[in-house]
């Protein structure tokens, strides 16, 4: 009897990530393995947040996005791609015609479920009804209302179901299964296997605490360390702050104040439907140093990892942190108790963090930007906290120049093989700087890739703000370091088995020409 291949374990959220689906998909193939996606569920951003505000419960948007991302195409199945179609909608931004679009879905009017079935239709719709009559429940016009306005289909399905069920994995099973994901192969798992909502809190190197998912990531554009007066509920507030203003017609309704003054429930925790923007966010006033989770009360609490996903962790053959948020879409599900140990302990050879293509708010600012050696640095301490083993964060001023400074030496004892083996990345305008040398001290090998060029308009003028990786050489890449056969570990530059046309090495490569 054949034993069945380790899996591969791919350790992020976010859109970004989304996007590599295809990538990771075609390397499960190769390897002819399971693949396990571990989703972070810390979140008070975006639709979701009216969801959470309502009805509790763990941040869901990163789930739905990676579930419906993996519906399998078929243009011979149309009702697969109504079912993505659905799922993937959003509600419109006015109030009025969400509120109408909403009720014609729950109707079953909705020209949505034009190729759904009738079966699968009525499956769907009836947790659609339940959703509504809970919320319906909980309405108290004019002053609280379920606000729909943008509102995700998927987060409102999942919603549902875990209403229904009473459990969140339960949810995300259902859906997997009414959009066709082989769970056999594909497993999407939370990094907390709870019921309940999960905050996490950022300090920053010049003493600044933020609370929030959205506030560390995407403010909305009325943000700022600051609070704009008049404004009920602010985008952003530091831990110890809670300095609402109201209306005398605000401050007249009690529904409006216990809605907002909830038992243990810090402001910036209690917004409602958050807009975003993922293009003017103003820069962080210096570097974040550490992720932690809260409870309500704003206290820290050491919450443990979804036992899914050591189990999936203890049985990989690769761990991969994908493309995504640094803080927000990767370190919240690696600080869990037990996930550091896991990683550390596992018996996958290789461990191979992909570099993003562009830096973000999380891993400036602009006057202190991220290498590739901090990259590791905060994984590694985030590691490291996870086994109760405090931060190790070195400088980034230590790290520079040809000689290593005596700190320097002494982080060198560090695990960093442990967690990260290989860095796969681009060079262009606007990827972090790749320190080669303070990684090969580190005993990371690194391999660089071609991308595409990413541009936005800057007033009249096109200019270079990062870079993108091309799927076939991003997978090729993976396969090389992985060993296409068997587990060869490859050493010294990709050389063989890799068109160069699509992906760099160093020396090693270049020589082979």
């Amino acid at each position: 009897m054949t034993t069945p291949n380790r899996g591969i374990v791919v350790i992020s959220g976010g859109s970004a990530a989304n996007n590599l689906v295809d990538v990771f998909s075609a390397v499960r193939e190769s390897k002819n393995c399971p693949l396990s996606y571990i989703i972070p569920i810390s979140d008070n951003g975006g639709s979701s947040s009216e969801l959470i505000r309502i009805f509790g419960g763990p941040g869901i948007g990163d789930v739905r996005s990676r579930l419906v991302r993996l519906i399998p195409d078929s243009p011979a199945n149309p009702e697969r791609s109504a079912v993505k179609a659905l799922f993937n909608h959003r509600l419109p931004a006015e109030a009025s015609l969400a509120v109408h679009e909403w009720q014609s879905i729950v109707d079953g009017t909705s020209t949505l479920w034009t190729a759904i079935t009738p079966a699968k239709k009525e499956l769907i719709r009836s947790f659609f009804n339940v959703l509504n009559l809970e919320i319906l429940k909980r309405a108290r016009p004019p002053s609280s209302t379920f606000d729909f306005t943008s509102a995700s289909v998927g987060n409102l399905f999942l919603t549902a179901a875990r209403l229904f069920s009473g459990s969140f994995e339960s949810a995300i099973y259902l859906l997997g299964s009414i959009c066709g994901v082989p769970s056999d192969l594909v497993r999407v798992i939370p990094a907390i296997n709870s019921n309940f909502s999960h905050h996490i809190s950022a300090s920053l190197a010049d003493g600044t605490v933020i609370v929030g998912q959205n506030s560390i990531s995407h403010p909305s554009e009325a943000t700022a360390l600051q609070h704009t007066p008049g404004s009920r509920r602010p985008s952003l507030l530091l831990a110890d702050g809670d300095d609402i203003e109201y209306t005398d017609s605000e401050v007249s309704d009690p529904s409006i104040y216990e809605e907002d003054h909830l038992p243990g429930s810090l402001a910036t925790l209690r917004n409602k439907n958050i807009k975003f923007s993922k293009t003017e966010n103003e820069d962080l006033s210096s570097r974040i140093t550490r992720i932690w989770y809260i409870n309500p009360y704003g206290q820290e609490i050491r919450p443990p990892a979804n036992p899914r996903v050591l189990e999936a962790i203890n049985d990989s053959q690769a761990i991969i942190y994908s493309i995504g948020s640094l803080y927000t879409s990767i370190i919240p599900a690696i600080v869990l108790r037990g996930v550091g140990k896991g990683i550390a302990s596992s018996p996958a050879r290789h461990k191979i963090l992909i570099l993003n293509g562009s830096l973000d708010r999380e891993t400036g600012p602009p006057s202190a930007p991220f290498a590739a050696s901090d990259f590791v640095e905060a994984i590694v301490s985030a590691g490291e906290e996870s086994r109760g083993r405090g931060s190790i964060n070195t400088p980034k001023q230590e790290c520079q120049g040809s000689a290593l400074p005596d700190t320097a030496q002494k982080s060198r004892s560090l695990p960093y093989t442990a967690y990260i083996t290989h860095i796969l990345h681009l060079e262009g305008p606007g990827t972090p700087h790749v320190d080669r040398e303070r990684l090969t001290h580190m005993g990371i090998e690194t391999l660089r890739l071609y991308g595409r060029k990413i541009t936005a308009m800057d007033g009249d003028k096109e200019v270079v703000v990062g870079m993108q990786y091309d799927p076939n050489a991003l997978v090729q890449a993976i396969e090389v370091v992985l060993g296409k056969k068997g587990d060869a570990m490859i050493r010294g530059g990709i050389g063989s088995g890799l068109n160069r046309r699509n992906t760099l090495d160093p020396a090693p490569a270049r020589r082979d020409r």
